[in-house]
């Protein structure tokens, strides 16, 4: 069995830029065709469809960038916290151009940006849980330092996207990660250098992801915390 651990920085690097470049290439490209109707037809129906496409696709392209900026970006300096406020703002903001709709439920507190980072991940791979679209629901318990993430996925033919439970919990077995699998690899490595470890369960149409701190005898950042409860 080989480690998530195992994989070399410049690919995870590069599954991860090629992630991000996945999620904003859609919304370029409409900007792109928009701004070629707008200099080839002098049609004002249709210039007033490709300015309604440009403004739409700037939007989402924004949001997917500043989404990506927390979920995957330095996010500061080394021991940085980020404002849970923020991190739902800009969660909302990528959920709007998706099949499923995110609810928030948890208290504004500066968390430390591993946290948040793991928090952002797991949401993105709980809209992997429900690709026809549906409720993904969050829910933020605990202490900021030693918080428990409880999302709540419901919708048609829900599941636990493939390999995800083993990729979480840090194992890739014979897999040669790509692109398909970075998101639970990376939320895996983030969860562990954070002190945290993920369960996923399913239960008919409704999939749930759980974080929450290590047991006081585990290794991590938050083992001397206690676990916070739902």
């Amino acid at each position: 069995m080989a480690a998530t651990s195992d994989i070399a920085a410049l690919d995870l690097a590069a599954l991860i830029a090629s992630r991000v470049c996945h999620d904003i290439i859609s919304p370029v490209g409409a900007i792109t065709n928009g701004l070629e109707v707008l200099e080839e037809d002098n049609n004002e129906d249709m210039r007033a469809f490709a300015m309604d496409l440009i403004r739409k696709s700037a939007r989402q392209a924004s949001a997917k960038l500043q989404f990506a900026r927390l979920a995957f970006g330095a996010a500061g300096s080394a021991g940085a916290s980020i404002d849970l406020g923020d991190a739902e703002n800009v969660a909302k903001g990528f959920m709007a151009g998706e099949k499923a709709t995110l609810q928030w439920t948890a208290t504004r507190v500066l968390m430390p940006k591993n946290l948040v980072k793991l928090l952002l991940n797991l949401i993105l791979i709980a809209g992997h849980a429900i690709p026809r679209g549906g409720v993904i629901e969050v829910v933020v318990t605990g202490a900021a330092e030693a918080p428990t993430f409880t999302l709540t996925c419901s919708g048609t033919n829900a599941r636990i996207p493939a390999n995800a439970e083993s990729f979480l919990a840090g194992d890739s077995g014979d897999h040669v990660p790509d692109a398909h699998m970075i998101q639970p690899i990376y939320a895996g490595l983030l969860a562990r250098a954070a002190g945290m470890t993920v369960g996923v369960s399913k239960d008919g149409d409704v999939v749930v992801f759980r974080a929450e701190p290590k047991p006081a005898d585990g290794a991590g950042i938050e083992a001397d915390a206690p676990a916070a409860t739902a």
